[in-house]
C-alpha cells in the first residue's frame, strides 16, 4: 500500500507528536544501530553536495549503508546540477532510481523545486535558510543527557550570536514544534527574519512554548538549560573574519554567560567551531559541553528521519519498530 509522501524541508514540517517520534526513533538507533534496516537491498539514496561538508558528509553515508541501502554521493563538480541543468530534471532522473534524495545545497528555493518533482523523500542536508537535520540532533542530545524525549518540552533553549542564519531560523522553528522557550540572542543588523519569528510564535503558542528574540545576551542565556553557538563566519567568508565578526564579540559564549544559565546547562556548536571566537576552549572543551555526542547524534538523528519519511511514504510503521 502507497502511503503518504512526505519531505524535511524545514523544521515545521512535521508536527510535534512527528518531531517526537522520530527523536524517540533517533533514541533507538543510539542504542542498537542497525536495528532498523529500511532501505536494505540495497536501495540507494542520492545525497547531494553544492557545499563542502564532513559531518554531513560522514554521517549521511555511513548512515544509508547501516539502514543497509547504498549512499549515491554526488558532488557539485561531479553533476550536471553543477553545470545548470535544472533541478526539475534532475529530480525526474534521481527519483526513478533512488529511495530518497538528500541535498546540501544554498537556496531554500532549490531543496523545495526538488520536492515538487521528486516522487521520493526529499532531505535538506543544509540550505542558507535552514538546517533541520543538525536540530534534530541537538535536541536528541538534549534528551540524552536530560532524562528522555519526553523531557524536551519546556526546556528553555539560548541561541547566541548571527541570528540570521540557518541555525537561528532552525531553533525558532524546531523549538516552537518541541514546545520549547526558545531565546535568540544577536546584534542589531544580525536578527532573524520577522516571517520566521512570526511563524515559531505561532507554532509555539500551540505547543506551550515561547520565542524571545533580544539583542541582550545575558537576557538570553538566563536559567537556560542548553545554550548553543555557531560560527560567526560562513564558509567561503573566512577571509572577511576579522571585519565581519567585530558584532559579535559579545555574544561569545564564555565562563561568564555560562555562569547566568541554569547549573547543568549545556553547551552546544554544531561545529566546526573557533575557539577563541564564538566560543572560548574552556566552554567547548569543559564539563558541560557536549559537542562530541551532538556530532554523533547526526548519524542517528538522520537515520530516524528516513526511516520515519520511508514508512510514511510506504505506509510501513514496522520499519519504526523493527526488532521489538
Amino acid at each position: 500500500m502507497t502511503g503518504q509522501l512526505r519531505h524535511m524541508l524545514r523544521d515545521d514540517d512535521v508536527s510535534h507528536d512527528e518531531q517526537l517520534e522520530i527523536l524517540e526513533l533517533g533514541m533507538r538507533f543510539r542504542e542498537n544501530r542497525l536495528f532498523s534496516r529500511p532501505f536494505e537491498g540495497p536501495q540507494a539514496v542520492a545525497v547531494l553536495f553544492d557545499k563542502p561538508s564532513t559531518r554531513t558528509r560522514s554521517s549521511f553515508s555511513i548512515g544509508v549503508a547501516e539502514l543497509g541501502g547504498y549512499p549515491l554521493i554526488i558532488d557539485k563538480g561531479g553533476s550536471q546540477l553543477g553545470r545548470g541543468e535544472p533541478v526539475a530534471d534532475t529530480a525526474r532522473v534521481l527519483t526513478r532510481m533512488t529511495s530518497a534524495i538528500v541535498w546540501r545545497t544554498f537556496g531554500q528555493d532549490r531543496v523545495e523545486e526538488m520536492a515538487r518533482y521528486a516522487t521520493v523523500p526529499v532531505v535538506n542536508a543544509l540550505t542558507d535558510q535552514f538546517h533541520p537535520c543538525q536540530v534534530l540532533a541537538d535536541f536528541l542530545t538534549i534528551a540524552q543527557h536530560r532524562g528522555g524525549v519526553s523531557e524536551l518540552a519546556g526546556k528553555t533553549i539560548a541561541y547566541l550570536g548571527d541570528s540570521a542564519n540557518n541555525m537561528a531560523n532552525s531553533y525558532l522553528l524546531a523549538g516552537a514544534t518541541a514546545g520549547m522557550h526558545v531565546r535568540i540572542a544577536g546584534p542589531y543588523g544580525y536578527l532573524p527574519d520577522p516571517a520566521i519569528v512570526a511563524d515559531a510564535e505561532a507554532i509555539a503558542k500551540s505547543n506551550g512554548g515561547s520565542i524571545l528574540v533580544t539583542t541582550d545576551a545575558e537576557e538570553a542565556v538566563r536559567s537556560a538549560d542548553c545554550i548553543f553557538t555557531d560560527t560567526w563566519v560562513s564558509m567561503g567568508e573566512e577571509s572577511q573574519y576579522a571585519t565581519r565578526s567585530k558584532p559579535f564579540w559579545k555574544y561569545q559564549v564564555n565562563d561568564h554567560l555560562m555562569g547566568l544559565a541554569a547549573k547543568d546547562a549545556l553547551f552546544q556548536h554544531c561545529l566546526p567551531a573557533y575557539r577563541g571566537k564564538e566560543v572560548t576552549s574552556t566552554v567547548i572543551d569543559g564539563p558541560q559541553s557536549v559537542v562530541w555526542d551532538e556530532a554523533e547524534n547526526r548519524l542517528h538523528a538522520q537515520k530516524a528521519l528516513l526511516t520515519w519519511l520511508i514508512a510514511q511514504q510506504r505506509d510501513d510503521p514496522s520499519l519504526l519498530h523493527a526488532g521489538e
